[in-house]
C-alpha cells in the first residue's frame, strides 16, 4: 500500500508518512520519508519504513538446492510419514476393519471402485516387524534425500513411488491377493538416492548394495511382493531422473510435467487393468 507524503512547511515538524498525526525526526534510511516509531524498522543501516523492507526483501533471491527445493533445517516431512504409519498401524491393531477396509485388494478396487486402496495400502503393515524394518529404511534414507530436493520434491518422490508400487501389484497379482506396505514408497527412495547420487558425483556403492541386498531378499523370502518392490523401485528412480537432470532454465515446468505424466500414465493402467478384471481376463 503507499501512502501520500507531502514535504512540511519551513519551521513545521515533519509527520510520519503512514501516520500524519504524529511528528518524528527520524526518516527511513533508504526513502528519506519520515516514519515514527511504530513504523521504524531496524536495517544493517539504520532505521528504514515497512515499505523498503517489503521491497528489499523481494529483491532477495531465495536459496535453493541443487535440484530446485527450498532448503530445509529438519527433515519434518520424514518424521510425519514415520507418525503417520505408526498411527495407521496402531489402528490397524486395534481393528481388523481397518485392514478389510484400506489393504490393497484388487477386487474391492474393480468391483467396488474403491481405489483409495492403491494409497491406503502404503500405510498398513502385516507385523512388528514389517513395520519395523521400513521405517528405519526410511529414517535413515528420508532425512538427505529431503535435505536434497526440499519438503515438496521430496513429498512427490514417495508418494507417486508409493503409487507406482501399488499399480504394479494391481496389474500383476492376482484379483483376491490383499497387499500392504509401505515398502514400495521406501524402493522408490532408494532408486531417487542413486540416480541423485549418480547426479551429485557420489559414492554409488552403498545404495547399490543396499539396493541388490533388499531385492536378493524381495526375491528369497516368501510372500513379499516383488511387484510393489520393483514398481516402487522403478519410479523413484524415473521420477527423480526428472527432478536432478532437468534443465535449470524450464527446471519446474519439467519436474511437474513428469510427475504428472506418470501420475496419468498409473491413471490409465489402473481403468486397463480394471476392464480387464471386469470383462474376466483378471
Amino acid at each position: 500500500m503507499s501512502y501520500p507524503y507531502q514535504q512540511s512547511p519551513q519551521g513545521v515538524p515533519p509527520t510520519c508518512y503512514r501516520h500524519p498525526d504524529r511528528p518524528t525526526y527520524v526518516h527511513c534510511t533508504r526513502c528519506q520519508r519520515p516514519i515514527c516509531p511504530e513504523c521504524m524498522r531496524q536495517a544493517p543501516v539504520g532505521h528504514q519504513c515497512p515499505e523498503c523492507i517489503g521491497a528489499a526483501a523481494r529483491s532477495v533471491r531465495q536459496p535453493v538446492t541443487a535440484f530446485g527445493g527450498r532448503p530445509v533445517s529438519r527433515p519434518l516431512v520424514t518424521y510425519v510419514l514415520i507418525a503417520l504409519n505408526v498411527v495407521a498401524f496402531v489402528f490397524q491393531k486395534a481393528s481388523d476393519e481397518v485392514y478389510r477396509q484400506f489393504v490393497l485388494w484388487p477386487i474391492g478396487i474393480a468391483y467396488d471402485d474403491q481405489f483409495y486402496r492403491l494409497v491406503t495400502a502404503a500405510f498398513l503393515h502385516s507385523s512388528i516387524t514389517h513395520i519395523l524394518f521400513n521405517m528405519v529404511a526410511l529414517y535413515f534414507t528420508g532425512p538427505a534425500l529431503e535435505a536434497a530436493l526440499g519438503h515438496l520434491r521430496f513429498i512427490g518422490v514417495y508418494a507417486v513411488s508409493a503409487l507406482g508400487g501399488s499399480v504394479l501389484v494391481y496389474l500383476m497379482t492376482p484379483i483376491e491377493t490383499a497387499t500392504l506396505g509401505a515398502s514400495g514408497a521406501i524402493f522408490g527412495l532408494f532408486g531417487a538416492s542413486l540416480v541423485l547420487a549418480r547426479k551429485l558425483d557420489f559414492d554409488m556403492r552403498p545404495i547399490v548394495v543396499l539396493i541388490v541386498i533388499n531385492l536378493v531378499i524381495t526375491f528369497v523370502v516368501p510372500a513379499i511382493s516383488w511387484q510393489g518392490h520393483v514398481g516402487g523401485l522403478i519410479t523413484g528412480a524415473v521420477i527423480a531422473g526428472a527432478y536432478g537432470y532437468a534443465p535449470r532454465a524450464n527446471r519446474n515446468l519439467v519436474q511437474a510435467g513428469v510427475t504428472i505424466a506418470l501420475l496419468v500414465l498409473f491413471a490409465a493402467l489402473v481403468y486397463w487393468r480394471t476392464d480387464g478384471i471386469l470383462l474376466g481376463l483378471g
